[in-house]
């Protein structure tokens, strides 16, 4: 039997990560912010190219690690990105400039997710990635559906919790929430969907055409 956690450990390092996006990633290190592993944030940029993505959601900006790897597959892709912290938001307009992404490939919005999401246009976007607060996770993920036209996808960090989701006996409300949200896209007809094991868990949903 293969050792899961080397192989686990050698997918999180295959990719090198970014000057900018580094320098990103220590920012957050400061605020405290829990970013995507290297090999979510490759994975995010290798959906983003293969869709041709050009319309961008995200909810959870962070300190602009996940957007820089959102922007990183193409240099026609526009990227808003959606959070409550202020403070969040200008370490990710840094980084942003960092990676010298030109200020009209942005759109950084303050506010909830799924209040700003509710005002988006339906059946606009080509990619929307949720890692946002947990709360209003199912709410987010209904208006992601809406949001995204017909090949579109939508992903979701943390998808197997810390491991938990695996685990039938854990029930705790946010392990509950993410295996509702797993169970919501794999029975729905209208995805094509997949789970991968990198970094805490990525649910990839592509809406068929």
């Amino acid at each position: 039997m293969v050792d899961k956690i080397s192989s686990w450990k050698f997918v999180e390092e295959f990719i090198e990560e970014p000057v900018a996006t580094l320098k990103a990633r220590a920012r957050a290190d400061e605020f405290g912010i829990e970013c995507i592993t290297t090999a979510t944030g490759a994975q995010l940029a290798f959906i983003a190219s293969a869709l041709g993505a050009k319309a961008i959601v995200e909810a959870g900006t962070g300190a602009g690690v996940s957007g820089l790897w959102l922007l990183s597959a193409s240099n026609n892709s526009v990227l808003a990105t959606i959070d409550t912290e202020t403070e969040y938001q200008a370490a990710a307009k840094q980084a942003f400039q960092d990676a010298d992404i030109a200020s009209n490939r942005t759109r950084v919005i303050s506010g909830r997710a799924i209040e700003v999401m509710s005002n988006m246009a339906d059946s606009a976007y080509d990619l929307v990635f949720l890692d946002a607060d947990k709360e209003t996770l199912e709410q987010q993920l209904h208006e992601a559906v809406r949001l995204l036209r017909p090949g579109g996808v939508v992903v979701i960090a943390h998808a197997l919790w810390r491991d938990r989701v695996p685990d039938p006996a854990m029930r705790d409300e946010t392990t509950v929430t993410y295996r509702d949200a797993l169970r919501f896209f794999n029975q729905n007809d209208d995805f094509v969907t997949s789970l991968s094991a990198v970094g805490d868990g990525l649910l990839m949903a592509s809406k068929r055409i």
